[in-house]
């Protein structure tokens, strides 16, 4: 199996949310048994929306569960050099308009790009990722092929994440 990489932090987040979520369970499971007691099944609203909090709790813990053994955690704080990596904040700029961006690599189950990271699995992280400052890279994007300049990569560990 692949292994997914993922932030000290992130891991920490995801093992503290499948607590949080386990620890909801007997609340729900009360909330279905006091709808069942009311009555016909069919129209109540109540047990229909338990049920789908139900549904929708197990479905992630069953996820978070079945990612737990592929995690490859990583410390930003320990991580460097000159290439783009894993937990590497890196500035682009776009060729033809000139736009900068910045973002930090982190894993699929890290990465928010409203925070300012992206996956190494999404199309940018995965042009980026081995290059260093100078190198140009070409990014598939819905609009067409984008290309870009790599202006820096640098390291600013954990502190220089945001993850919430």
């Amino acid at each position: 199996m692949e292994r997914i990489p993922i932030s000290k932090q992130g891991f920490d987040r995801l093992k503290k949310e499948l607590e949080e979520l386990k620890a909801q369970r007997p609340v729900i499971i009360q909330a279905i048994k006091e709808a069942r007691e009311e009555g016909d099944l069919s129209e109540n609203a109540g047990y229909d929306a338990a049920r789908e909090r139900q549904g929708m709790l197990e479905a992630r813990i069953t996820y978070i569960n079945s990612r737990m053994p592929l995690y490859d955690v990583l410390d930003l704080d320990v991580l460097g050099g000159e290439r783009a990596i894993f937990g590497a904040t890196v500035e682009v700029e776009d060729i033809e308009t000139e736009e900068v961006r910045r973002f930090t690599l982190l894993g699929p189950d890290d990465a928010n790009h409203k925070k300012g990271s992206i996956s190494v699995l999404s199309p940018m992280g995965r042009a980026v990722l081995g290059k260093e400052e100078g190198d140009e890279v070409v990014v598939d994007a819905p609009r067409g092929k984008i290309e870009y300049e790599i202006v820096s990569v640098e390291f600013l560990g954990s502190t220089g994440v945001v993850f919430d």
